[in-house]
């Protein structure tokens, strides 16, 4: 049975549950498996030997979510060599869809719809609603954990200058 830390963070102000481990800076960084938007699977191994900035959201439809896919969208020109993957539970058709309409071109959406592989292997899984929790993870190329945010409150955005920073520095 997977880890529940219970009121690890709150979700419109009430206290929720994350199911999985608490991913720190050090740790190796699980593998998964997500959908890609033509429902191939991805996996962090298909990245292997970049450096990976991995955007957690709840739902593209939402406005918060929204706009951190299309910050660090705008912010990939400033990244080369860095894999930006933006997970949530949306479908990929949902998610193809949305990125279609928002001009996203630069940061790759996948779904743990599925599996919920990407969401219990870092941590992430709300429990009570079966959504992801808004969380921020820079990988590096030897697949260490060297940048965690998770967001303590689930609506507000995450540190945006720090996660870009962290990915800077390993380039």
């Amino acid at each position: 049975m997977a880890q529940e830390r219970k009121g690890a963070i709150t979700f419109k102000g009430n206290p929720v549950t994350l199911i999985g481990p608490e991913l720190k800076v050090g740790d190796q960084a699980p593998n998964f498996t997500v959908l890609a938007n033509d429902l191939s699977p991805v996996t962090l191994d298909n990245s292997k030997g970049t450096v990976r900035l991995i955007s957690v959201v709840p739902s593209l439809d939402t406005g918060v979510c929204d706009q951190q896919t299309r910050r660090f969208n705008e912010e990939a020109a400033n990244l080369p060599n860095v894999t930006i993957l933006t997970v949530s539970v949306d479908l990929p058709f949902a998610q193809k869809r949305w990125c279609g309409a928002a001009g996203i071109d630069k940061v790759q959406t996948v779904s743990d719809h599925r599996d919920l592989s990407f969401g219990e292997a870092y941590g992430v899984v709300i429990k009570e609603l079966r959504l992801l929790a808004r969380a921020v993870f820079v990988v590096d190329q030897n697949d260490k954990v060297t940048y965690v945010e998770y967001v303590s409150e689930a609506t507000n955005h995450p540190n945006y200058e720090a996660a870009i920073a962290a990915a800077k520095e390993l380039l």
